[in-house]
């Protein structure tokens, strides 16, 4: 049995961020993880997806010329993606390097899984990976999420087959697929889908919900089916999959209505689950079978409205949002808390998000359905991108628009969303201004440079209503 200051369950940017922070820090720390250091996001996530985003974006771009600059012609090729997703961005999926930056600042690395075995006599947090027991009076559980599989009468018999794949398969493929199912239509769907289909994939999107990125404002959803629509993606909303079959060498997929959808690969996005109920959970008083675990402002693990002496939970678990930048905000808080510094705990009002579709949509705080349903006195402001000079300007690729929602009682903006080009950089004004409730007035009175996407603010912001 070893001892530690600190045990972090989950390597992923959060986890790995807290545990070199607390090891730098001087404490002895050991961190646990059965997968990659660093987690999904460098390897399965943010990182090689963005670098499949922007290899599309250029083709959609080029594509374009003709209708602005001239000719050019577009020959497609997933080649330099898949090597610079390969040897860039993952190291050919080895966290050999992670682990070493890991280990050089002071921290002890363990590859397995961690499970919880309750409080020692002394009130330190047991674990135990594989064979070995050790102790620490903080853990850290912060193991993430992996990709759902739905019941799906034959799905998870197929799965592993080589025609079905999660987002895991997706960032290895080293060529574009003739054609595609992508069963999904959330954040991670909908850029894959664009993606392969720019690379020339025949794609469709399935979604069993009424409408596309079901989170986001509904002329988000509609702008987005709109654009793939044009692109030639088939999209089917409100539409239940019954059951998948091999196909010769791909997939048949059968809706609820009786209607059949083949292609060579099945992209199942249907949604992730939490890496919690294995992990002991139940030893300290937590429940195993939840979504997730609640936390305080500290990052502590509550039971019930109790915290539980020792435990914490950051990143995709904790409940607030599957995202790299909030989990890496938790982990600092969290060891500003455990130093017994200042902590610098804003609040979860004004969290943003970014979904890295063309046009690319971000989004901070309430949508209007939101703030409706907390009763708040509700003003909505509304700017089409195409309407903006600079949009006007920057032409075929200009969809997009900012809409603001006010809380009007209080004269702040509780929400907004900027979805077009740069959509996610537009967004860095607007949180901000949520995060730090300028009041309405005062951003009325600002100078937004000329001719801008994010003058669109400005614009939006006069149309209140």
């Amino acid at each position: 049995m070893s001892d530690f200051d600190v045990i972090v369950l989950g390597l992923g940017p959060g986890g790995e961020d807290i545990a070199g922070s607390m090891a730098e820090a001087g404490w002895s720390v050991l961190g646990v993880d059965e997968r990659l250091v660093g987690g999904e996001c460098p390897y399965f996530g943010c990182i090689p997806t963005k670098m499949m985003v922007r290899g599309s974006d250029l083709l959609a771009e080029a594509r374009r010329v003709n209708a602005v600059a001239g000719s050019a012609t577009v020959d497609p090729d997933f080649a330099p993606v898949h090597a610079r997703i390969r040897d860039e961005a993952t190291d050919d999926w080895d966290d050999r390097v992670a682990v070493e930056r890991l280990e050089g600042k002071g921290a002890t690395f363990a590859r397995g899984t961690g499970r919880l075995a309750g409080h020692d006599a002394d009130g330190r947090v047991v674990v135990e990976v594989g064979d070995a027991t050790h102790r620490a009076k903080h853990v850290v559980i912060a193991t993430g999420t992996a990709p759902a599989l739905p019941p799906i009468d034959g799905l998870k018999e197929l799965h592993g087959s080589g025609s079905v794949w999660t987002n895991r398969d997706a960032v290895k493929a080293e060529t574009a697929p003739s054609s595609m199912i992508v069963l999904g239509g959330g954040a991670i769907g909908c850029e894959l889908a664009q993606a392969f289909a720019r690379f020339g994939t025949v794609t469709t999107v399935v979604e069993p919900a009424p409408r596309l990125l079901g989170l986001e404002e509904p002329e988000t959803s509609q702008l987005i089916e709109d654009v793939f629509t044009r692109e030639g993606i088939t999209v089917h909303t409100g539409a239940t999959p019954s059951s998948v079959a091999a196909d010769g060498d791909g997939v048949l997929l059968t809706l609820g209505d009786g209607a059949e959808l083949r292609a060579s690969i099945l992209l199942v996005a249907a949604g992730r689950v939490p890496n919690i109920g294995h992990i002991g959970l139940e030893t300290v008083g937590l429940d195993p079978s939840a979504r997730s675990i609640t936390i305080d402002d500290h990052m502590q693990a509550l039971a019930g409205d109790a915290p539980v002496s020792g435990v914490y939970a950051i990143g995709d678990i904790a409940g607030h949002g599957a995202f790299t930048h909030l989990s890496i905000w938790q982990a600092k808080v969290l060891a500003q808390h455990l130093l017994g510094t200042e902590e610098t705990f804003g609040g979860y009002h004004g969290l943003s998000w970014v979904t890295f579709t063309d046009p690319e949509v971000g989004r901070v705080g309430m949508s209007e359905k939101q703030a409706r349903d907390a009763g708040m006195t509700v003003r909505v402001g509304m700017q089409p991108l195409s309407g903006n000079t600079r949009g006007w300007i920057h032409g075929p690729g200009n969809d997009g628009f900012v809409k603001v929602i006010e809380d009007a009682d209080r004269g702040v903006l509780v929400g907004a969303t900027a979805a077009g080009p740069a959509g996610g950089e537009i967004l860095g004004a607007l949180t901000l201004a949520v995060h730090a409730r300028v009041p309405v007035s005062t951003l009325l009175t600002m100078h937004y440079a000329y001719p801008t996407l994010h003058r669109a603010i400005s614009e939006a912001l006069r149309a209140l209503a």
